[in-house]
C-alpha cells in the first residue's frame, strides 16, 4: 500500500484552488476522474474545510508544534475514518485501498487524505512537513530530501526567491557606491 500517495493528495488538496466545482474537478482529475463525474456542490463545501484544517496540519508541523499536528489530524481522522478494502481490476492486480466507495466523493478523498497525513507524520514527523518559504507563494509540501533540508515547493519557487535574494544583494551593494558618487563635495 502506498501510503505517500495518500499524503500526497493532502498536499494537493491543501494547495488546491476551491473557488468553485470547476476547481474541485481540476483536483480529481487523472486517476481520479471516476470522483470528479460524480462531486457535488455539498461536496466542495467538504473539501473547503478540510482544506482549512490539513493547512492548520502543515503550520503546526512547520513550527514544530507536534502535539497541535497530531490533536488536529485525529481530530480529522474522527471525521473522515478510513474504511480499507480490497480493490483490483484482475486477479493479479490486487491493492489495497484505505477508503471505501458508496459515500460521498469528499468522504471517500478525505478519508484517503487524512490518512496518508497522519501516517506520513507517524513515519517521519512533522520536520517534513513544509510551507514554501518563497513569501509570494504559501503552498505545502512533504519533504522527502535525504537530509531533510527542502524549504520551497518546486524547484521554480526555490529559483524564484534566489533570483529575488541575488539581486537585492547586488542592489544593496551598489547603493552606497551611488549615495557617494552623488554627493557634492
Amino acid at each position: 500500500m502506498n501510503f505517500d500517495a495518500y499524503a500526497r493528495t493532502a498536499v494537493d488538496l491543501v494547495n488546491a484552488g476551491l473557488d468553485d466545482l470547476a476547481g474541485l474537478r481540476a483536483l480529481l482529475s487523472g486517476d481520479l476522474d471516476y470522483m470528479r463525474d460524480q462531486v457535488v456542490e455539498k461536496d466542495l463545501a467538504a473539501f473547503r474545510r478540510a482544506q482549512r484544517r490539513l493547512r492548520e496540519v502543515f503550520e503546526y508541523g512547520t513550527a514544530g508544534r507536534d502535539a497541535d499536528a497530531v490533536r488536529e489530524l485525529n481530530s480529522l481522522l474522527e471525521a473522515y475514518p478510513v474504511q480499507p478494502r480490497i480493490s483490483g481490476h484482475d486477479a493479479s492486480d490486487w491493492h489495497m485501498h484505505v477508503t471505501s466507495r458508496g459515500s460521498s466523493v469528499s468522504a471517500e478523498f478525505l478519508a484517503g487524505a487524512v490518512w496518508g497525513l497522519a501516517v506520513w507524520l507517524c513515519e517521519y514527523g512533522s520536520a517534513r512537513f513544509g510551507i514554501c518559504a518563497d513569501e509570494r507563494c504559501g503552498n505545502v509540501y512533504l519533504d522527502t530530501s535525504s537530509n531533510n533540508c527542502r524549504r520551497f515547493c518546486s524547484e521554480r519557487c526555490a529559483t524564484r526567491s534566489h533570483v529575488a535574494a541575488h539581486r537585492a544583494r547586488k542592489r544593496a551593494a551598489a547603493a552606497p557606491e551611488n549615495s557617494e558618487t552623488l554627493t557634492p563635495a
